[in-house]
């Protein structure tokens, strides 16, 4: 069960033996453009060792029949659970490419349902490998793709035609008239007929073989929306303001976003022999459990699928984690009651669910909600209480850094040396104050040596409005001093306006590299007030301004050794008795997985210096969701003065306040979504009978160490 949280369990077999030909077919870096030395390539031929293991390990996801598990038996729907995306997508490539052979060795042609979004993208990118590498053909394959955005151009860059050519089509040898999409440039009155003649091909075609899915927040497949009907055809639909607010980042915002779409229809989708959704990432796991777990219901679509006699759900251990098995498996089968962590989550789930606090649990308690082999485990429930409270309470410390010339031995951090080095990293410039403000400044004012480290520029974060509101300042301010300045000075804001204008008008991607170093450097100005607020000298504020990140699109590039190096060098440097770095995983594609990924490579890189020995490392959340009660491991109380300012510490960062680029799922403002998690920590703990805080920053340690 250790998967339930985040998992810190670092891998320590560091393969010795290393050859340039192993190394070279690395994916995601070309090493021979740098210059490496053996630390790296230790690292990276690891890396493609687990990568050949990961495509070596058969992952089954054949359709089983729900029920016949007492662990599954709140669930309605075929669920297979997979270590993380990679895993998951290369099994569904699996499938798929199994089945187009088995279609081809028949004279048969394979039709495929296809999805777009984030979900599949790995999937087409194993089936191009297979296609290169494995002489998988799809020249006997016909494809029909869920849905589109209406009215939208093919070359429109937000178009799922474009984004199907892109990760696809592009790649591999189908044959052009077999590739069926819906049509987003059809006149209103034509989008009926279009509806019956897609139906009408798929089935003359024989009908969809495979079905692949994604899940939208709503409970959407394709862009079936709350209300949609298990008899519905491919249609026009008006697509639902959460489904609108997720597709934002990719339209430069919601007022951007179409209203409408075509969708194949539900009626259309359980038609298919066979359906396969896929869901990644912790941000999906509330509509997995409803969809899986939940009543076949209009206002979530996706539980139109438990009907479906073929259907399998392929999901990561982040998006199951709240469904029953995961959530309260001694709801539904026995426990290895001596996982710590599981304990803990029982214990603390018991006190929620009675509202109880810790000390006031009986032995009734336990035994009527499945824990009574714990009990047996540890004697009595006052023996689990006190020692679950205490352990609780040893979390808490207003000396993030250690408090010095004090016993330590029941207190997160060290007491020595009184005056440490740390380094915070923070994946973009604004999440060092969003998620751990108070720390921050905390660590300051108690006397650290504190070093910040943006890891990236966050550019393509900052509206375009900023940008020109910045360069016109810079060529007013010439205009009107009188100084001595060049053209290029003055003439930024028209240069910048056309820009602008030729992105809008050109439906372009990427601004240009003149706006884009705009964006960063508002945003490397804000990164450096607030650090200055919290108390960090100038020369300790770092801009790695990571490589990966630079694409100038929301998709970036893998981590390569260049980004690593950097990492790696900032360590060298300062020689932290402390790391804080970001653990919100929310998104598993997303940039602060990546910025983790590179700082974890740096540590494995680094772990044999004399000087790591005494580095700790502390994982933060709460820019996107926050370590539940079992996990944290560090609490630092923040008081209602030190909370405000956090507020505004949060507050330099204006350009990421009111409307900003990526909002999220969540409405609330980052300062406001930070306080609300701070305050929902600390009522936990004070309703599992600790002393009540304010608010409360968490944290959890990352062990990278051998002995440790």
């Amino acid at each position: 069960m250790a998967f339930l949280s985040f998992n810190l369990t670092h891998q320590r077999d560091l393969i010795h033996s290393q050859t340039i030909e192993i190394i070279r077919p690395l994916d995601f870096v070309d090493y021979v453009n740098f210059s490496i030395d053996n630390r790296f390539i230790s690292y990276i031929f690891k890396q493609k060792m687990e990568e050949q293991n990961k495509k070596s390990q058969t992952v089954d996801i054949s359709f089983k029949q729900v029920g016949f598990s007492e662990e599954t038996r709140f669930e309605n729907v075929h669920t297979e659970i997979v270590s993380d995306s990679i895993t998951g997508s290369k099994a569904v490539a699996k499938e798929i490419a199994d089945l187009i052979r088995e279609k081809d060795a028949k004279g048969e042609k394979c039709v495929l349902g296809l999805a777009t979004g984030s979900s599949p993208v790995k999937v087409y990118e194993e089936l191009i490998r297979m296609h290169k590498e494995e002489e998988l053909s799809f020249k006997n394959v016909i494809t029909f793709n869920l849905d589109e955005y209406y009215p939208m151009k093919k070359e429109d860059i937000q178009s799922y035609w474009h984004f199907m050519h892109e990760n696809l089509f592009n790649h591999v040898d189908i044959q052009p008239d077999n590739i069926n999409i819906p049509d987003g440039t059809l006149a209103m009155d034509e989008i009926i007929d279009f509806g019956k003649n897609y139906e009408a091909k798929i089935e003359a075609c024989g009908g969809l073989d495979l079905q692949i899915l994604g899940i939208g927040r709503t409970g959407h497949i394709g862009f079936n929306e709350p209300g949609s009907t298990e008899t519905s055809r491919t249609r026009i639909i008006t697509l639902d303001h959460i489904t609108r607010v997720d597709a934002a980042k990719d339209f430069f915002g919601i007022d951007n976003v179409p209203r409408k779409a075509i969708t194949m229809g539900v009626g259309t989708i359980l038609h298919a022999k066979r359906i396969i959704l896929m869901a990644w990432g912790h941000g999906k796991a509330p509509i997995i459990k409803e969809t899986v777990e939940g009543r076949i219901s209009t206002t979530v679509p996706a539980t139109y699928l438990q009907q479906h006699s073929n259907t399998t759900f392929v999901v990561d251990q982040e998006a199951s984690s709240e469904l029953t098995r995961f959530q309260t498996p001694w709801l539904v089968g026995d426990c290895d009651w001596e996982d710590e962590s599981l304990k803990k989550q029982a214990v603390f789930w018991l006190c929620k669910h009675l509202g109880k606090p810790l000390l006031k649990l009986t032995d009734r308690d336990y035994n009527d909600y499945g824990m009574s082999a714990m009990l047996a485990q540890e004697g009595s429930a006052y023996s689990i209480n006190i020692r679950m409270f205490n352990e609780l309470q040893h979390t808490i410390t207003g000396w993030p850094g250690g408090k010095p010339n004090t016993d330590d031995t029941y207190r997160p951090e060290r007491a020595a040396p009184s005056q440490k080095r740390v380094i915070v990293f923070s994946p973009h410039p604004d999440d060092d104050v969003i998620s751990m403000g108070g720390t921050f400044i905390r660590l300051s004012e108690q006397g650290h040596d504190v070093h910040v480290a943006y890891q990236t520029s966050g550019n393509i974060a900052v509206n375009d409005h900023d940008a020109l509101r910045f360069s016109e300042f810079v060529s007013d301010y010439f205009k009107k001093s009188g100084e001595d300045s060049c053209n290029a000075a003055e003439d930024l804001y028209s240069n910048t306006l056309n820009d602008h204008n030729e992105k809008i008008n050109s439906n372009l991607e990427v601004d240009s590299p003149r706006v884009r170093l705009i964006k960063g450097l508002i945003r490397r100005g804000e990164a450096k007030a607030g650090a200055r607020y919290c108390g960090v000298k100038d020369e300790n504020i770092h801009f790695l301004d990571l490589p990966f990140y630079e694409t100038g699109k929301v998709k970036k590039a893998p981590i390569g050794p260049k980004d690593i190096e950097i990492i790696e060098n900032l360590i060298k440097e300062v020689k932290p008795h402390q790391i804080f770095a970001a653990g919100d995983l929310a998104d598993p594609h997303g940039t602060h997985k990546v910025c983790l990924d590179a700082i974890f490579a740096a540590l494995e890189n680094l772990k044999h210096e004399e000087y790591m020995k005494d580095c700790w490392v502390w994982l933060y959340r709460g820019a996107w969701h926050e370590w539940d009660t079992h996990e944290i491991e560090m609490a630092v109380p923040i008081s209602p003065d030190e909370l405000y300012r956090k507020r505004q510490a949060i507050f330099f960062h204006q350009s990421q306040k009111d409307n900003v680029v990526f909002q999220g799922n969540d409405k609330r403002e980052f300062w406001q979504r930070a306080e609300e998690r701070n305050r929902t920590t600390a009522k936990s703990f004070n309703d599992l009978g600790l002393a009540e805080y304010e608010a409360i920053e968490a944290f959890r340690r990352y062990h990278f160490l051998d002995n440790e």
